[in-house]
């Protein structure tokens, strides 16, 4: 079950495999709806799993059944412990709670190798010993069929032998393969005899160094399906030939060939603009050292999404604003921004942040800075006060001050021009120092001691409300800009996918937070008014970093 709030079924929208299930219950099919998310430990997850974990998780939860979270881990030579705790890490920060202990199709191992035995027995599957090249060759193409390989009508008692020496590691790696005895003219490519098990010589992360044949994915997916009681198993698009071999396993074994099996059924994979969701080039950005790690924020990773404050609720909602269907299509950045920003709008507190700051000197100001009461959330008041400060210097953003206003649209600060500080007084811009390269360093104002809260009392229009941080008590602090990693919307379609990244992916400022930030907790949100929505980096230490999730409104049609 889910650790967030329980929804009904019926209040999700309707698709196709909600329809699917519906049927199957009612015609009693399944006595009740068991999921299952898969992944294979060879990476970290990223948002198109999210996608499928939000699916499967939730339609567990919503048909009051289970969900497995089961690693898929059939190749050693890839896999690694620290994506099986990475793993699990993400799942249950999304809000997810896996039935039982995680399962890994390793468990099965003893089983999948019996159910390989029964294969041979019964003439549906042999060793082959053709080399990879002369494999590729027999397979044929789309246009033409393939031969059969000269092993393949060896008897079923030599292929036993055959298939136990592979078990002992009597062949070399490479050496030989047990293939499945379907159909070399099959339209299907996953049909003509495929590999059902391969040697390797590793050591595996749960099984240590008992095994050295490995079943294939696709033949141990299936039966870890079984062998779990899965009803319905939901996988992407490009699995979809593959049901073909799945339904063949499945049905020419004695355990297996009855109605009540699993079933496949596959959605549309998710295409983020901008991104890349292929392990192989996340792989290929963190090998490269183009981003940080996995989990660099600009990498659509959920530890990358997180770090960079993207929340459960916001990745959650945005699953169910995409919806499921079996249209591939490409998703928009600007549907996963306002999902967040709309989750973030609700709950962050709002403070002030100048990242590219310069001084202000309050000439008219005397003595030590004043306490001032300013909202948490200005639509929502039962969380309270936070108290900011007001001296005699102060740090403003330096694109909020021009020497001469442009136009009588101009709502900053500029000299002889008076605009509104937030939270506190109306200052006024008198005289600036400058550089010798003529940059303003030091901007003087004059305040109105009597505009706290409150307008005017001459009644003059004052224009404009800009933030500041009052300099004694501001605390230093780093702003990391994140933006898109690719500057074009499908990277995959480069001939060099690495030529397309976004050299102003990131953007890195020194600037000042309130002081009431000094104890902010790891990935805590915050929308630092006028900037955007920010949070405090989860590997900065006692250093003030800040990774800017979202601007406050979508930019992302401007570019």
């Amino acid at each position: 079950m889910s650790q967030h709030n329980k929804t009904d079924a019926v209040e999700r929208p309707v698709n196709f495999i909600r329809n699917i299930i519906n049927d199957d219950l009612a015609n009693h099919k399944y006595e009740r709806v068991q999921t299952r998310f898969p992944p294979e430990p060879n990476g970290y997850l990223h948002i198109g799993h999210a996608k499928s974990i939000c699916l499967n998780f939730g339609l567990a939860e919503d048909y009051q059944g289970f969900c497995n979270l089961r690693f898929d881990d059939t190749n050693p030579s890839k896999e690694d412990l620290e994506y099986v705790e990475a793993i699990q890490k993400d799942v249950a920060w999304l809000g997810f709670e896996w039935h039982g202990e995680p399962k890994y199709s390793s468990n099965y191992f003893d089983q999948f190798y019996a159910y390989a035995v029964e294969l041979i027995e019964k003439g549906l599957a042999y060793v082959c010993f053709l080399n990879a090249e002369e494999a590729r060759a027999y397979r044929g193409s789309l246009t033409e069929p393939g031969k059969d390989s000269p092993y393949r009508n060896t008897s079923p008692e030599e292929n036993l032998a055959l298939f136990t020496k592979m078990k002992q590691g009597e062949f070399k790696e490479g050496e030989c393969v047990l293939r499945a005895k379907i159909d070399m003219a099959s339209s299907f490519m996953c049909l003509r005899d495929p590999a059902l098990y391969r040697i390797r010589f590793e050591h595996h992360h749960q099984t240590g160094d008992v095994w050295c044949i490995y079943p294939m994915y696709d033949f141990a997916h299936c039966l870890s399906d079984a062998i779990e009681g899965v009803t319905h198993s939901l996988c992407t698009l490009e699995f979809q030939d593959n049901r073909r071999l799945y339904d063949w396993v499945l049905a020419h074994l004695n355990d297996f060939n009855r109605p009540d099996r699993p079933h496949q059924y596959e959605f549309s994979r998710l295409n983020l603009e901008y991104t890349v969701m292929s392990k192989r080039k996340l792989h290929q950005l963190v090998d490269d050292h183009l981003v940080s790690g996995w989990d660099d924020p600009r990498m659509p990773t959920i530890s990358g999404l997180r770090r960079r404050g993207y929340t459960p609720a916001s990745l959650r909602d945005f699953a169910e604003r995409i919806g499921i269907s079996k249209v591939d299509s490409m998703t928009g950045m600007d549907i996963l921004e306002a999902a967040v920003r709309d989750d973030l709008n609700k709950v962050a507190p709002r403070s002030m942040a100048v990242l590219d700051p310069v001084k202000v000197v309050i000439e008219n100001f005397e003595g030590e800075p004043l306490s001032i009461q300013a909202p948490v959330h200005p639509q929502n008041e039962a969380m309270g006060k936070r108290e900011i400060f007001f001296g005699r210097e102060l740090y403003i953003d330096r694109a909020d001050f021009l020497e001469e206003a442009p136009n009588g649209k101009y709502q900053r600060l500029a000299l002889n021009k008076e605009v509104r500080l937030r939270n506190a007084f109306i200052v006024k811009g008198e005289r600036v120092d400058k550089d010798a390269e003529g940059n303003v360093t030091t901007i003087y104002c004059t305040y109105d001691p009597e505009t706290l809260g409150k307008k005017p009392a001459d009644g003059r229009k004052v224009k404009g409300v800009i933030h500041f941080v009052e300099a004694s008590k501001a605390l230093p602090a780093v702003f990391r800009i994140y933006d898109r990693l690719f500057t074009v919307e499908n990277p995959v379609k480069a001939d060099n996918f690495e030529s397309v990244i976004n050299t102003e992916s990131l953007v890195v400022k020194q600037g000042f937070v309130e002081p009431g930030l000094d104890n902010s907790d790891p990935e805590k949100a915050y929308q630092f008014e006028r900037e955007g929505y920010f949070c405090r980096d989860n590997q900065s230490g006692n250093i003030q970093v800040y990774n800017r999730t979202v601007p406050l409104r979508d930019t992302w049609s401007k570019k």
